[in-house]
């Protein structure tokens, strides 16, 4: 049953929230992230609830034409069958006018009965204008004027919803990013206490805000003459959140939280070279173990490591494990993977062959050509070295016209090796096909610029999968990272002064001398390398561990 009201401790805002892969409330890492964290808090018994914007459009439904251009449609297949519409209702004021929030929940179900619950905010109620039904209607969809009612509505409006439900009691308020900042704002205008100092001071004890981003073109900033004409009741104290006529909803979070964290320690010293008025903290993200560990490791689990489930830090003895039982576990997540692909794809692959995959959001930064720049050398590594198969997956935001031009570049590569190294892409890539490739691939890629990857979670669902990466030393990779033990690093050095934009790495260098010759010529020291994958990475880098760690350094809270 759902932990009483009385003893929820922490109410954690995300703008999205990935539960199920039938549920399309979630776009990318962040939901995804946010949905491990709350499956966690399940699994460990700490009571926390989550909210977040109800979105029956999806993000976007991704369809690649004969083109290869990427056709994003709204995506209108989530089953909200496990929902329970609630009676309560809470009002706001967007400017002048009034809106009236409903409220959905969903119970996550940890594996000893103990509930986490979901909160899905609703504007769509016959009371409201139909611009306002609209809001809570399509993830990161319209204009800015759409995103900062949604955001309105998600951090003012899940406040009142809370207070509406009989939550009293909460301690923490977790700000997944600057979506959800107005929350803090209702909670300034709700305190009781006389003069500013006091009331800003209750505000940041209560308050606890991650960034996921160094990059100012993904943080939420508004012009403030319209923040203002949509929130008239800010109060003139709090002037000094604006800059140059904008309000940054990243620094409005820092503004008013008394403990901010990064999400790894290179991200850290980012953030804190942006921003070196606040004191940011660290907190490496983790993924949700049971949720990202296929069927066939977790039986494996099941037999080595006792409770292991309950507690993701013991996946450390899986280094007990038999590399042969690890690489017959990985066979068989393979063969799952190469089956859906032939099954679906004219490009038929062999369970025989090297396989890299690469699947995330395309944008430019995480630069997902980085493979394919010098096709080239991979053909003659393909030849020469030992076969190769590329499975790629992922979307681009509507607006990111550079991340749509990468995916048409992609295959339009594609087409040009076609009988040379087989390349596939699987169009609108889910939890679903992501639990596939983490898990089914024989190496993961990824290829971000260097400072620019907050911290990138992919390469920890496929460690919990025995899956080594290769990576640039970026994001959570510095932590994870140790040459030849759990994967390898790409190295990146400036070309000739002659060429300044010219970059050369040690990619295909690392593909050729080092990781495909050990894949084909020695499958025992590879099959020890997955397991060191899972012995070291997966046994840190999961959403318990993060959990954990928040409740002691940020939630304060010594029980847990």
């Amino acid at each position: 049953m759902v932990d009483s009201l009385k003893n929820t401790k922490v109410a954690y805002f995300s703008m999205e929230i990935a539960l199920e892969n039938s549920l399309k409330t979630y776009a990318g890492g962040l939901g995804v992230l946010a949905g491990d964290l709350l499956r966690a808090a399940s699994e460990i018994k700490f009571p926390m609830v989550g909210i977040t914007l109800l979105n029956p459009e999806g993000y976007l439904k991704q369809k690649i034409s004969f083109l290869n251009k990427q056709i994003a449609r709204p995506d209108m297949n989530s089953d909200f069958s496990k929902l329970k519409k609630l009676s309560t209702t809470a009002e706001i004021c967007i400017g002048k006018e009034k809106v009236k929030i409903g409220v959905w929940q969903y119970l996550i179900s940890g594996e000893k009965g103990f509930k986490i619950p979901v909160y899905f905010l609703d504007t769509n109620l016959k009371v409201n204008s139909k611009e306002i039904r609209k809001i809570s209607g399509r993830l990161y969809g319209g204009d800015r004027d759409y995103r900062l009612k949604q955001e309105i509505v998600l951090g003012r409006g899940g406040v009142k919803i809370l207070r509406a439900l009989g939550y009293k009691n909460i301690s923490k308020v977790h700000l997944n990013e600057g979506h959800g900042s107005l929350a803090a704002l209702e909670l300034f205008l709700e305190s009781k206490k006389k003069d500013f100092k006091t009331k800003l001071k209750e505000v940041r004890d209560y308050c606890v805000f991650t960034t996921h981003t160094s990059i100012p073109h993904s943080q939420e900033i508004f012009e403030r003459i319209k923040f203002l004409d949509y929130q008239p009741d800010f109060p003139a104290e709090l002037k000094e959140v604006f800059r140059d006529d904008w309000v940054n909803f990243t620094l409005l979070g820092f503004y008013f939280s008394s403990y901010v964290n990064a999400v790894s320690k290179l991200h850290q010293v980012v953030v804190n070279r942006l921003y070196p008025n606040f004191n940011v903290n660290s907190n490496t993200n983790g993924v949700d173990s049971l949720f990202w560990t296929a069927e066939e490791f977790k039986s494996l689990y099941d037999r080595y490591i006792i409770n292991w489930r309950s507690d993701n830090s013991k996946l450390v003895k899986a280094i007990k494990i038999s590399k042969t039982e690890i690489a017959s576990a990985h066979k068989k997540t393979k063969k799952k993977l190469i089956d859906y692909v032939n099954k679906i794809s004219r490009v038929k692959l062999s369970e025989n062959v090297f396989t890299i995959g690469y699947a995330r959001r395309f944008t430019s930064y995480k630069r997902p050509e980085f493979l394919l720049n010098d096709f080239k050398k991979l053909i003659k590594i393909n030849n020469e070295v030992g076969k190769i198969q590329i499975i790629y997956s992922g979307k681009a935001h509507t607006n990111d016209l550079e991340g749509q031009r990468m995916i048409k570049d992609i295959l339009n590569i594609k087409r040009k090796l076609k009988g040379k190294i087989k390349i596939v892409f699987l169009e609108n890539y889910d939890l679903d096909k992501a639990k596939l490739l983490v898990s089914g691939v024989d190496l993961w890629l990824n290829t971000p610029a260097l400072y620019f990857e907050a911290c990138g979670t992919s390469g920890m669902k496929a460690a919990h999968n025995g899956v080594p990466q290769l990576s640039t030393l970026d994001g959570w990779w510095p932590e994870g990272y140790r040459e030849g033990i759990t994967g390898w690093a790409i190295i990146e050095k400036r070309a000739k002064a002659s060429d300044p934009e010219k970059i050369d790495s040690n990619l295909y260098n690392l593909l050729s001398k080092k990781i495909i010759p050990l894949f084909y010529k020695d499958p025992e020291t590879w099959a020890g390398i997955m397991r060191n994958t899972i012995s070291i990475n997966a046994s840190y880098f999961n959403a318990q561990r993060n959990l954990k760690q928040y409740i002691k350094e940020a939630y304060k809270i010594k029980k847990y």
